[in-house]
């Protein structure tokens, strides 16, 4: 999904590892806190990015 921008951190993507009630958890996959945990409110995701898991003759 993508984050929306704050502070000096610019709009990214991020991986979604939980869904909570008012939270996500997972781990930034652009920007400068790439490969990093964070757990950004629910209110911060800009939209919804699908992405496939691996290509058809792994699945």
């Amino acid at each position: 999904m993508v984050i929306a921008a704050f502070d000096d951190v610019p709009e990214h993507l991020f991986e979604v590892e939980e869904v909570h009630d008012d939270f996500v958890t997972g781990k930034a996959v652009t920007g400068p806190l790439a490969g990093e945990y964070g757990e950004p409110d629910r209110s911060m995701i800009v939209r919804v990015v699908e992405r496939s898991l691996g290509s058809s003759d792994t699945q």
